[in-house]
């Protein structure tokens, strides 16, 4: 079902608050890319996907089907938001992971970076943890609030404009993270 279709047919989701900016189809193909990548990329050596929750949760289970090889996930959960729209720049640690990651390639699968402070630290924390590698996979950068800390994505969905958007995991006071498209909110106060 496409975005247009969806947001047409289900009237819970029809928004004029909401603009389609990544259509259902656009994302899979993409996903299906990135998993090709990171099949070729790891070829030794045990692989572990950390998801960042709760975001995430949707790019990693489309992400960890289209890699075509043994590996295993984990969670972590942070937060910066507090409920709101713009990252506070606070990062709380609010759930580790469950496995060590000594010896393992690791990959950290993220459904958003902004400003790069939370993912920052979450790499500078399991980069001291002894695994064999950390890499991140990020489903969508929107560098131009980046100012302090520059974050490299080594797996990249899509770059986006600097605008709050929600679907595909990503929500808004925690709604609409169940749309399968990304829109971009035009009025985050009515969100």
């Amino acid at each position: 079902m496409s975005a247009e279709s969806f947001q047409r047919e289900s009237s819970e989701f029809t928004n004029p608050n909401l603009e389609v900016l990544l259509t259902e189809e656009q994302i899979a193909v993409r996903v299906r890319e990135l998993g090709a990548q990171i099949t070729a990329e790891y070829r030794e050596g045990e692989l572990v996907l950390v998801g960042v929750l709760k975001g995430s949760c949707v790019f990693l289970a489309d992400l960890m089907r289209a890699i075509d090889r043994q590996l295993t996930i984990d969670f972590m959960s942070v937060s910066s938001y507090k409920d709101g729209t713009e990252s506070t720049g606070d990062v709380e640690i609010l759930k580790d992971l469950s496995n060590p990651i000594r010896d393992k390639n690791v990959i950290v699968v993220e459904d958003i970076i902004d400003t790069g402070q939370t993912l920052g630290r979450l790499l500078d924390i399991l980069g001291t943890r002894g695994a064999r590698s950390v890499k991140l996979a990020a489903f969508l950068d929107k560098p131009e609030p980046r100012i302090k800390k520059e974050v490299k994505i080594d797996y990249c969905g899509f770059v986006i404009p600097n605008h709050f958007v929600v679907g595909y995991g990503l929500d808004a006071a925690g709604r609409y993270r169940n749309l399968p498209f990304i829109a971009r909110v035009k009025n985050p106060a009515e969100a």
